[in-house]
């Protein structure tokens, strides 16, 4: 770890081309880091977060306030309706596309945020894989209503036992899309990788990592409450009020408004709405940081804790910025 008091700035106020990836788990602090930094750098921020793309989901997603997005330029932010969805590759072309016309603004392109997946499209490329196909898809979800998805996990074991070794039994999304591509294609997911339709976005990567599990879920647990306090449950509440939205949908599959909408359907209690609520979103912080471990991160560093942290973060990723004219 860097000593902050030791570290030389940079002429800070000029940009610099490479794009910075800063991720991190939930709650650690990456949001307030890239804010701050923008008090030194000219940049544009692109979320990486596959939840905040929706629109009308702001309290439960930890959105940007328009305070914040005033601030600074974000995008991909409030791109897509919650009865809409949105690919891996999809996002993998927006930030691409971002990249070159924020670079083209003299302004260096940071993309924050901690949907891994879509974090390992951009620094590994992406497979060419077959579009979605609604047809499939439907049938697919039928049978899940008959037979569960820990029935439809099985059947996958046995075509493609890589993918499913992988996958946990409960994950419908990616069990369906893996059922979808063997239908569409004969093969196994598995073996379509290797082969990029989508090259890799050059980048240089910065990690917030939690010196302190407890910390990061007492963190947890204190946003989940003021996201209860806030009125998440009036905005589940007209989400669910909407005739085309369902529990199924990738939206309503969101850490945090799965648990609410239970809750309206009259499955839970508050208290366990809230219980149930913060335990997903502690194993979402679990995942993600198995995410990160396994990947190449240029430059990891400790999540800050408080204001000064957060300031130390900054003077640390401005000192280690390669080319920075």
């Amino acid at each position: 770890m860097l000593d902050p008091e030791t570290i030389a700035l940079p002429n800070a106020m000029q940009a610099q081309q490479e794009p910075l990836l800063l991720l991190g788990a939930t709650a650690t602090g990456k949001t307030a880091v890239a804010l701050e930094l923008a008090l030194h750098l000219p940049i544009e921020i692109i979320s990486i977060d596959s939840a905040l793309v929706y629109r009308g989901m702001d309290i439960g997603t930890a959105k940007p306030s328009p305070q914040e997005r005033a601030q600074v330029p974000h995008h991909l932010i409030d791109i897509i309706d919650p009865a809409q969805s949105y690919s891996t590759a999809q996002f993998a072309k927006d930030c691409a596309l971002l990249v070159g016309q924020i670079k083209a603004r003299n302004k260096t392109p940071v993309i924050v945020g901690g949907t891994m997946l879509y974090a390992r499209a951009l620094m590994r490329g992406l497979d060419a894989l077959p579009e979605a196909d609604p047809q499939i898809r439907a049938r697919l979800d039928a049978q899940a209503a008959q037979l569960g998805w820990p029935a439809m996990h099985a059947t996958l074991a046995k075509i493609d036992p890589v993918t499913a070794d992988r996958l946990p039994p409960t994950d419908s999304q990616r069990i369906q899309r893996a059922l979808e591509v063997y239908e569409l294609t004969g093969k196994p997911l598995s073996s379509l990788f290797g082969n990029p339709a989508i090259a890799p976005l050059p980048c240089q990567s910065f990690s917030l990592e939690p010196a302190d599990r407890k910390l990061l879920h007492q963190r947890i647990s204190q946003r989940f409450d003021a996201m209860l306090a806030n009125g998440f449950i009036d905005e589940v509440r007209a989400l669910k009020a909407r005739t085309d939205l369902h529990a199924e949908l990738p939206a309503i599959r969101c850490v945090g408004y799965r648990q609410v909408w239970e809750h309206l359907e009259g499955i839970t209690d508050l208290a366990q709405c809230r219980e149930r609520g913060i335990v997903a979103t502690r194993q979402l912080a679990k995942r993600q940081l198995t995410w990160l471990r396994s990947m190449p991160i240029d430059n990891r560093l400790v999540a800050p804790r408080n204001q000064q942290d957060i300031k130390n973060n900054v003077l640390q990723i401005l000192s280690l910025i390669k080319d920075v004219q």
